[in-house]
């Protein structure tokens, strides 16, 4: 579970919600014709641009930004430069008795075990890595569209609220509460825009960032070992994925271990 997600959904929300209800008459934002305009045209107008396919795969995506939790960069390498030191010590062969939990990185050993060249683990793997980007692409352009249509639908149920209103100017005392439901199709398009769709569709290009970013550690890292790198000098080139203060990190935790070893 994606704690960061999650808490910021229900924060956002909770302030809306908490200062409404501390105004006079929380029921008055509570208006069921404007909701049908801004969720019923947002999801039509998405499904549009979209296929169907597309729309509902995206629901999938988006689940991902809650509750999948990428492996850390760090933990991915650790786990390859120890099968790199098994491989060294044993052969290839030996990884195939080895736990993989990682499915791509599990994919690859077992090319290499099947002993497969590395022009067609690489083309592989990468095949894998670019149909992943691909996917998390289509949802992000969903919810961007999302964001998009939303605060339109959101506009355009303002003007029909105005229009009906206008309509109707004998009663001077219904003008006020006809312009506050008019007023409510914006709200609700700007917050389901900035506090829903925008949010999902940019948490989404940092999880594909992620995967992509362990996934390029993963091809690396298999090319490497099938080569018989050193897992030293393995170990140095991928910590180049890293951002710097993760590396003195591990450097400083790499000099640690070797000063207790010494001892």
């Amino acid at each position: 579970m994606d704690l960061a997600t999650l808490v910021g959904v229900l924060a956002a929300w909770s302030l809306i919600v908490g200062a409404i209800a501390l105004g006079s008459d929380a029921m008055g934002f509570v208006n069921l014709p404007s909701m049908v305009i801004v969720l019923g045209g947002t999801i039509a107008v998405v499904m549009m641009r979209f296929s169907l396919g597309q729309f509902i795969g995206s629901i999938k995506t988006a689940v991902k930004a809650f509750s999948h939790k990428a492996e850390s960069p760090q933990e991915l390498i650790v786990t390859v430069i120890e099968l790199a030191r098994v491989a060294r010590k044993e052969g290839l062969l030996s990884l195939e008795n080895q736990e993989v939990n990682n499915e791509v990185l599990a994919k690859g050993i077992t090319m290499l075990v099947d002993g497969y060249e590395s022009a067609v683990v690489r083309k592989a793997l990468t095949r894998e890595m670019n149909a992943s980007v691909n996917r998390h692409k289509i949802g992000q352009a969903i919810f961007k569209s999302m964001g998009d249509a939303g605060p339109a639908m959101g506009m355009i149920g303002t003007l029909v609220g105005l229009v009906q209103m206008l309509s109707n100017m004998s009663d001077p005392k219904s003008i006020g509460p006809a312009m506050a439901v008019a007023l409510l199709t914006t709200l609700y398009g700007a917050m389901l825009a900035n506090m829903f769709a925008l949010p999902i569709a940019d948490k989404l290009a940092l999880r594909s960032a992620e995967e992509q970013m362990n996934k390029t550690i993963i091809i690396e890292s298999v090319l490497g070992i099938q080569e018989g790198q050193n897992p030293k000098v393995l170990e140095e080139l991928l910590n180049n994925f890293l951002p710097a203060s993760a590396r003195d990190r591990d450097d400083e935790e790499d000099m640690a271990a070797d000063a207790a070893a010494t001892e």
